[in-house]
Parts: C-alpha cells; sequence; structure tokens
C-alpha cells in the first residue's frame, strides 16, 4: 500500500478509532452513564420519529386521494389546494388516530367490565356443582372431600382483600409519590415535545428531507450517501407496507370473527372481535393469544361454546392465512417464515409486543440488503446457481 497523502488519511482515522474504541472498552461503565444520558436527552425526538413515521401512512394516503387531483389545476385553486393539503391531511390523521382510540376504550372498556362481573357470578353459581362432583368423585380420599367443601368464593371477600392489599400498600404508595409524580410529568413532557417535534416533520418533510441530502453529500462520499438513500428508502418502504397491511389485516380479522361469532351465537362476540384485533397486531404469536383469551371467557359461560370457538378460530386463521394475509400484506415484507419466527421471537424477547412489531420489518430490511449484497458478489465471481 502507498504511504499517499489519501491512505495516510485512512490510517490516522482508523489509530484515532481504535484509541477511542481502546479507552471506552477501559472505561465502559463512564460511556454507559453519559450513553444513558443522551438517550434521555434523545428520547422527546425518537418518540416524535416514530409518531411522524406511524402518522405519514393515514397522512399521505388522506393528501394524494383527498387533494391529488386539486393540487394539479391550475391558478388560485391548486395554490390553495397545495397550501392546505398538508395541514388538513395531518389534521385529519391525528383526528382518525384519536377517534380509533376512543371507540375502542368505549367499547373495550364497558364490555369488559361486564364480562368480569358475569365471570365471577357464574363462578361463584358453578362452586357447589364442584364441590357435589369432587365429593362424589373422590368420596375414599376423604382429604380431597375435605377440600372441596372448604371452596368458596365471595365476591365481598374478594373486594375486602383489594382494599387490604391498598391500605396496606398506602405507606410505600405516599413515600413513591413524588418520584412516581415526576415519572409521569416526564412522560407527559416527552410525549408533548415528541408531538410537536412529529408534526414539524411531517409538515416540512421535503425541505428537511432536502436540508439531510445537502448535508450528507457535503460531508459523505457520494457514493455511501447513495447507498444510505437507498437503504433509508427500502427501510420507509417495507415499514409502510407493514404497518398499514398489518392494521387492515387485523380489521378484518377482528370484524370477521365479530360478524362469525354474532351469526353463531357466541357470548363475547363484540369484546373478543376488539381484542382479536388488537392481538393480530402482533405477528406470529398475536392472533394465539387472542383465541385462548376469548376460548377461557366463553369456557365460563359455555363449555361446548368454547370449543366449537376453537374451531371456528381454526377455520378462520387458514382463511386469513391463506387468502387475505397475502394480499393484504402481500409480499411487502418480503421476509421467509423461518426468518420472520426469528424476528418475533427476537424483538419479543429484546423490546416486548413493540419488539415484534419492529424487528419483522426490520429483520426484513437486512435480510433485502444481505440478499442484494450476495447477489452482487456471486455476479463479480461470475457464480450461478440455478
Amino acid at each position: 500500500m502507498e504511504l499517499n497523502k489519501e491512505n495516510m488519511k485512512k490510517i490516522r482515522w482508523l489509530i484515532a478509532f481504535a484509541v477511542i474504541l481502546y479507552v471506552g472498552v477501559q472505561h465502559l461503565d463512564v460511556v454507559l452513564k453519559y450513553v444513558k444520558v443522551l438517550w434521555g436527552l434523545l428520547l422527546p425526538f425518537v418518540i416524535g420519529g416514530a409518531m411522524a413515521f406511524v402518522l405519514n401512512v393515514p397522512m399521505a394516503f388522506i393528501e394524494r386521494h383527498l387533494f391529488g387531483k386539486a393540487r394539479e389545476k391550475e391558478g388560485k385553486a391548486g395554490k390553495a389546494a397545495n397550501r392546505l393539503a398538508r395541514p388538513v391531511s395531518l389534521v385529519l390523521s391525528i383526528v382518525l388516530v384519536v377517534l380509533v382510540v376512543l371507540v375502542v376504550v368505549l367499547v373495550v372498556a364497558p364490555e369488559l367490565g361486564r364480562t368480569l362481573v358475569s365471570v365471577v357470578k357464574k363462578v361463584e353459581e358453578d362452586i357447589p356443582f364442584l364441590q357435589k362432583w369432587l365429593t362424589d368423585t373422590f368420596q375414599s380420599d376423604s382429604e380431597v372431600v375435605k377440600w372441596a367443601s372448604t371452596i368458596e368464593i365471595d365476591p365481598q371477600k374478594i373486594i375486602d382483600s383489594i382494599i387490604s392489599v391498598l391500605k396496606n400498600g398506602a405507606d410505600n404508595l405516599v413515600s413513591s409519590t413524588i418520584t412516581v409524580t415526576m415519572g409521569l410529568v416526564s412522560m407527559a413532557v416527552n410525549f408533548a415535545i415528541g408531538f410537536v417535534f412529529a408534526c414539524y416533520v411531517l409538515l416540512q418533510k421535503e425541505r428537511l428531507g432536502k436540508q439531510v441530502l445537502k448535508a450528507a453529500y457535503a460531508i459523505l462520499p457520494v457514493k455511501t450517501v447513495e447507498y444510505l438513500g437507498h437503504v433509508c428508502t427500502l427501510a420507509s418502504k417495507v415499514f409502510a407496507s407493514f404497518i398499514t397491511g398489518q392494521c387492515i389485516e387485523a380489521v378484518i380479522l377482528g370484524s370477521m370473527f365479530f360478524v362469525s361469532m354474532t351469526i353463531g351465537r357466541f357470548p363475547y362476540a363484540m369484546l373478543i372481535g376488539v381484542l382479536i384485533s388488537f392481538t393480530a397486531l402482533i405477528p406470529v404469536f398475536g392472533g394465539i393469544i387472542g383465541c385462548w383469551v376469548g376460548f377461557f371467557l366463553i369456557l365460563m359461560v359455555s363449555p361446548l361454546k368454547a370449543f366449537a370457538f376453537l374451531a371456528l378460530f381454526v377455520i378462520l386463521q387458514q382463511i386469513e392465512g391463506n387468502l387475505i394475509y397475502p394480499h393484504v400484506v402481500g409480499n411487502s415484507v418480503g421476509l421467509p417464515a423461518i426468518w420472520v419466527l426469528v424476528a418475533v421471537t427476537l424483538g419479543g424477547n429484546l423490546m416486548g409486543i413493540v419488539g415484534m412489531l419492529i424487528f419483522i420489518p426490520l429483520v426484513s430490511v437486512l435480510y433485502t440488503l444481505f440478499r442484494e449484497w450476495v447477489y452482487e458478489r456471486l455476479d463479480k465471481k461470475k457464480v450461478k446457481i440455478s
């Protein structure tokens, strides 16, 4: 390697990076402390970026379909449409998201309350039958018979126990009130700053994009900027397609359950339909979670209906998996089934439910980039594998 000016510059940067890495590893606790502080400072903007990305999906749809033709007109009408399209689309998107949340809360909360009350009453009514069955079945086992006679479900005792626990924990609650309050205030402030930041980003996304692009070309090599632009475009397309498709698919699946359960006179049709719509947002495992929660709710009312619900779930899942999901989500994610399972497992272990939602499109982007790199290397080596 020639020690020209360009190579010497690369060597200096390499040495500087190695020194910084060595110092960082030697003082890892200090580095982590400052990383935590930096993360706290950047958290509102990370939240705002996530909000902007999610809100951009309905906003772009509304802007394209509601103002698309009007913006193409010439004269004052076209200028007015261009001026109003973005803010009106943003406001409508925010209103849409808020309405969805309110409708879900207003539907789920009362239904869930009624369900819990009916389940407790049903359990209380079935206790004598359970005691009689245990006594008749285990007559030779005095211990089982004795235990069966002590089974008792008293709603008032349950309420008294909850109040007692709350009273015992009152001292701890009072002592931690300031900490909890500060945490809630901090969360609210971060959310508010993130929301304002998301609105600014969405209202001026084209201008911000140009500014970032100019800065990137000024700092980085042209090929690097072009590759980063390709990665960002791919990531944006995959994430947007995944979010849109997953939401539409969840609504369709929940509606199918609600309609079929209503026709079949299953209990808790509305509650289970909404519940499955929400759990279906979690890839792979979401539908299973909704299935078993619905099964146990129905089991308290009618065991026969509960097992019929399992059969209904299997049928609707087959229809959804083989007909609806491929057409709604399509191949936008472009990830083989085995890697979907890996992505969901890793995301769930690292970040919970949010990780499950994020890791599928993230792994899809990495998979696509790796596949492009592999094909490029194969072309250079002139290797063809059928």
